[in-house]
Formats: C-alpha cells, sequence, structure tokens
C-alpha cells in the first residue's frame, strides 16, 4: 500500500479524503494541529473505512515535526495539502495571520519533502485566484486577476512557488482549484464542524435551521445578478475528495508532466437565495434569513468550466444540488 500524507486531514475536506483513500487500499498518514477540527473526526473516519489512520497532532509550520514524520514513517509516497487558514473575512482582518500560516507551511512541506525524495504532491487551491472574472465560466485558462483578499493571496503565492519549484524536476504536482466545497458524508458521520460563527454559507444555514443561529446573514443582496446575492459553484465534498485521490493516480500513473492546474467545481452557478431555496425544498425546513452589508473579499460571481477536470482526472461529481444540503442537513442533526 502506497503512503499519503494529509495535511489538515481531520479537516471538513481532509476528512472526506482520507475516507476516499482508504476505500482505494492507501496507507493514510494525517498530521494536523486541530485548530479547526476535533480529534473525535478521526475516529469517525475509520468507523466509515473499516481501517486505521496514522495520526499526528503536530502543526505543518513546525519543521522538526515534520522531519519527524517523515524519519517515522519511510517511503512516503505523496502528500495532499490541506493544512491552511481559510475564512476570506478573516484574512482580511488578519492578514499576516494567513500570510505567515499558508506560506511558511507550504514552504516547510516542499523542503523536507526534496530532503526526503517524496515528489508528488495535491495542493488545495481555490477559485479565489481568479479575483473578478471577467467571463463565466471561469476556466483554467481564465487569467489571474489580483486577488480580492489575503486568503486569496496566499494561494496565487503557492501556486508561484509550485510551479517554480516543479520546473526544477524535485517535486511533481497537481493544483486544484476549488470552487466551494458543501454537504457531508452521506453516512452523517463526518462533515463541516467550523468552530465558532461560520465563516460558510451552509454551516450557517444548518445552524440557522437547527436553532443555533436566530437567523442567516446574507451578505449583500445589491450584486449585479438575477436576484441580487451572490453566486457560487457549490461542490459536494464528497465529489471533491474522489478528485484529490483522481489526482494521486493521474501523478502516480503520467510521469513525464511536472505541475497540472484544474478547476474542481460543477459548472453550475446557484446564487444564495436559490441555495437557501434548495435548502428548504430538501428538507421541508424554512429558514429565518435576512439580508446585510456586503462583505468585504467577496466576488459577485463565479463558477467553474469543469471540461478539463471531467477529461484530465477521468472524474465528474455525482451529487446535485438538494442532496448537497440534504446531506449537510442530515449531519448536522447527527451533532445533537
Amino acid at each position: 500500500m502506497k503512503k499519503v500524507l494529509v495535511t489538515g486531514g481531520i479537516g471538513f475536506i481532509g476528512s472526506h479524503t482520507c475516507v476516499e483513500l482508504l476505500s482505494q487500499n492507501y496507507e493514510v498518514i494525517v498530521i494536523d494541529n486541530l485548530s479547526n477540527s476535533q480529534i473525535w473526526i478521526k475516529d469517525k473516519i475509520e468507523e466509515i473505512s473499516g481501517k486505521n489512520i496514522t495520526f499526528y497532532s503536530n502543526d505543518v509550520c513546525d519543521r522538526n515535526a515534520l522531519i519527524h514524520i517523515f524519519e517515522t514513517e519511510k517511503n512516503i509516497d505523496s502528500i495532499i495539502h490541506f493544512a491552511a487558514y481559510k475564512a476570506v473575512g478573516e484574512s482580511v482582518e488578519f492578514p499576516l495571520k494567513y500570510y505567515k500560516n499558508n506560506i511558511d507551511s507550504l514552504l516547510n512541506l516542499i523542503e523536507i519533502a526534496e530532503k526526503f525524495q517524496c515528489k508528488k504532491m495535491v495542493f488545495s487551491s481555490s477559485c479565489t485566484v481568479y479575483g473578478i472574472p471577467d467571463s463565466l465560466p471561469v476556466s483554467e485558462q481564465t487569467p489571474i486577476k489580483p486577488a480580492n483578499s489575503p486568503y486569496g493571496a496566499t494561494k496565487q503565492m503557492a501556486e508561484t512557488i509550485l510551479n517554480d519549484v516543479c520546473r526544477t524536476g524535485s517535486l511533481r504536482s497537481v493544483l486544484l482549484r476549488y470552487f466551494n466545497p458543501v454537504g457531508a458524508h452521506p453516512s452523517a458521520k463526518i462533515g463541516e464542524l467550523p468552530i465558532g460563527i461560520p465563516n460558510n454559507l451552509v454551516p450557517f444555514i444548518t445552524q440557522t435551521a437547527a436553532g443555533i443561529r436566530k437567523s442567516l446573514s446574507i451578505y449583500g443582496g445589491d450584486y449585479d445578478t438575477a436576484d441580487g446575492t451572490a453566486i457560487r459553484d457549490y461542490i459536494h465534498v464528497v465529489d471533491l475528495a474522489k478528485a484529490h485521490v483522481k489526482a494521486i493516480e493521474l501523478l502516480t500513473n503520467e510521469t513525464e508532466f511536472q505541475i497540472e492546474t484544474i478547476n474542481v467545481g460543477t459548472g453550475n452557478g446557484y446564487s444564495v437565495l436559490e441555495a437557501v431555496k434548495a435548502f428548504e425544498s430538501s428538507t421541508g425546513v424554512k429558514l429565518n434569513y435576512q439580508i446585510v452589508e456586503r462583505r468585504a473579499g467577496d466576488v459577485p460571481a463565479v463558477f467553474a468550466d469543469t471540461t478539463y477536470a471531467n477529461k484530465r482526472l477521468n472524474w465528474k461529481c455525482e451529487f446535485g444540488i438538494n442532496e448537497m444540503m440534504l446531506h449537510a442537513w442530515n449531519w448536522q442533526k447527527n451533532l445533537k
């Protein structure tokens, strides 16, 4: 079994990716500092998969901890790098926190991977690298615009670093530019677990439906869209997790390329109000919501052209918006 190091593997996307890796018989090594996750998620990953993971409660910014993991595990074949701060609004408020964590962790990982001859990395990038695109849908050829937030800037910088490093031949990488991951595992055993007030739409929806929040705040009702609310490409987290396994397979089976950049979304854009209506129709639960001022760093509309992902990864999404919302709600109910 090939060993895959998953940074941030107890988090939302990381935990679902661990499940998919285990289902394909990879040996999974996880490093997670639990700053935005809970240790009991490890047990749920193992419960769903029927297999064990090796877990290290460390920070990727800690060079000595990373060296220890590589020395202990030996022959780590590839890396999936999720570990990063990810809230757009928070990054505007605390930019240095984002630059230091997101860039330092990547530099550490690359340097130590080189030291131990681990030459394959799947990187968790983001559609935020496109800034406010001139046209939609967004393809891999869409020009990179100035980032709308420090979070987006860290993803642009990380891509630049990886492109430069991969050109030297010491590393090969697949950059997956995510759109908006939502939902939860159909088992309702793992899902999005924000600490404190959610930064993302769907957990705010489910917490409002559960009575944890008094009302849902929709940031901006005056965008140049059909209903005035922002448009996003929501992708089920299980579909996204499977794309990571396909990216590892691509790196393993095709050795002639140094770096690939691939958009990972559904190709469908839904407004925030459409997402709210999808939740209400799929669950039968009515939401109390209010439209408030726009949030710093948000773009009006973005959704993916998935042509290249479907072809290059031999992958496509299986879940629709109603299933995304239903699975997220089942997960929320299971947390009570």
